[in-house]
């Protein structure tokens, strides 16, 4: 395979298409050695790690409406590059709890008093139900794990399979995952089942004991983001986006949406799977293949101060709230309600919260702002093509990266972005950590060598 890896450095131009954490992080690995130019289509640097400022009669607050917490065990480039760029942090708390029908079922994980946070679930069968069946699963789960004949089946089928009750499908498992993932219930049972315990088994979610402590970033995520882009903003083109990406001759060029024409002699492509696909005017057969695996749902944040869209019971209130209207599981939307002031340390004298996809309207006068975020969802095929996507690096001189590449999540961009970076050319992170890319699926000559 041909690349541009030849030519010296001073000869080579990298353009990085996207500004998320996949795209910052190989743009700034690549400035330590090339000209790069970034270019992000939002006025703004970040994707979804976008902190708006909440003004108030106490000064004005940093609340992050995408990315908010990370924790030490599982992110651990990101704690390695938070440590690199000077970013400051605290702990957070990520409390869970479900709200359903209406609030005619509450309770939260935050030990005994949150669990009968709704006094009457004592008396209730299909409450005892649920904390059974949540017993019985996190005790059959890591099992599951050295079990192929488990490969190709989704969640929804094992359970079903295996005579789990409603109440723990409905009220607990499906909720928690939604919650996870930013998707519905419905797409959670697609969800294959190894995968999902795999997540569950890392993240310490199959135990009350010996979970992982989260941190959220002191000032809002803004921080890290004007800390990581310093070094290569000269390069970074703001609110212009790309319309079209040809390679050809050795060569990559770059068509924004104005229709001005750039060549580089590579590409970082630091989209959506179906936005990388999408620029490509040129894309091959395998491209279209394992790029158009991955599918995506559109998510609405609305940033607000109205308490009702968190559980009644203010008891149970907790750092991520379910907030279902109904048990039917392939009716039921997402609406999950962040506590900010719970997940950010934030000043507790103005309850702040965001909602995604709210099934109802909150008060207009206390609506502070609407953002869109897109997920990647993830069924079988999507995972399959996850194996393969790095047989894509370096064809034509063009790179892929993004959360895609792994489980969602800021950790799993960050790993593809530094590994395509140090793809393109012979750049190290400056840090070693275990096992630094062992959320993504690179090529077995690259896996050998680190």
């Amino acid at each position: 395979m041909h690349t541009n890896k030849e030519l010296p450095d001073h000869a080579r131009r990298v353009a990085v298409v996207g500004s998320g954490i996949a795209g910052l992080s190989a743009a700034w690995l690549l400035s330590r050695r090339l000209s790069v130019t970034l270019y992000e289509s939002e006025k703004r640097l970040g994707g979804h790690s976008n902190t708006v400022m909440v003004p108030t009669s106490h000064g004005s607050l940093p609340v992050d409406t995408g990315f908010i917490v990370y924790n030490e065990r599982n992110y651990p480039n990101l704690v390695a590059l938070f440590n690199e760029i000077g970013v400051p942090t605290a702990s957070s708390n990520m409390s869970f709890a479900a709200s359903l029908e209406g609030g005619k079922l509450e309770y939260s994980g935050s030990g005994i008093n949150g669990l009968i946070g709704q006094r009457g679930n004592v008396v209730r069968p299909r409450f005892w139900r649920m904390m059974r069946d949540i017993l019985r699963f996190y005790r059959e789960a890591p099992a599951l794990l050295l079990r192929a004949d488990l490969h190709s089946v989704s969640l929804g089928e094992y359970l079903d399979r295996n005579d789990y009750a409603p109440a723990f499908i409905e009220d607990h498992l499906l909720p928690m995952g939604a919650a996870i993932w930013s998707t519905t219930a419905r797409e959670m049972r697609a969800y294959p089942l190894l995968a999902f315990v795999r997540f569950f088994a890392s993240h310490g979610l199959l135990s009350l004991a010996d979970r992982p402590k989260w941190r959220t970033v002191l000032g809002g995520s803004r921080e890290y983001v004007h800390r990581l882009s310093a070094s290569f903003i000269e390069g970074v083109r703001l609110g212009v986006g790309v319309r079209s990406i040809s390679r050809e001759s050795g060569r990559v060029v770059v068509t924004d949406i104005a229709g001005n024409a750039d060549t580089f002699t590579d590409v970082v492509i630091a989209t959506h799977a179906d936005q990388a696909l999408g620029l490509l005017s040129d894309a091959d057969h395998e491209e279209r293949d394992l790029l158009g695996a991955f599918r995506y749902t559109e998510n609405l944040a609305v940033l607000h101060c109205d308490e009702s869209l968190m559980p009644k019971r203010r008891r149970v209130w907790s750092s991520w709230n379910y907030i279902g209207e109904s048990r039917t599981e392939n009716a039921q939307p997402l609406c999950v309600t962040y506590w900010m002031n719970r997940l950010q340390n934030l000043d507790m004298r103005h309850q702040l919260f965001v909602t995604l996809n709210p099934t109802r309207e909150a008060a207009p006068s206390k609506v502070i702002g609407r953002y869109h975020y897109t997920h990647p969802l993830f069924d079988q095929r999507a995972l399959d093509a996850q194996q393969q996507l790095w047989r894509l690096q370096g064809r034509r001189n063009t790179w892929f990266c993004g959360a895609y590449f792994g489980f969602g999540f800021h950790e799993d961009g960050l790993q593809a972005g530094l590994a395509a970076a140090e793809s393109v050319t012979d750049v190290r992170r400056p840090w070693h950590v275990r096992n630094e890319s062992g959320r993504i699926a690179l090529q077995p000559q690259l896996e050998a060598a680190e």
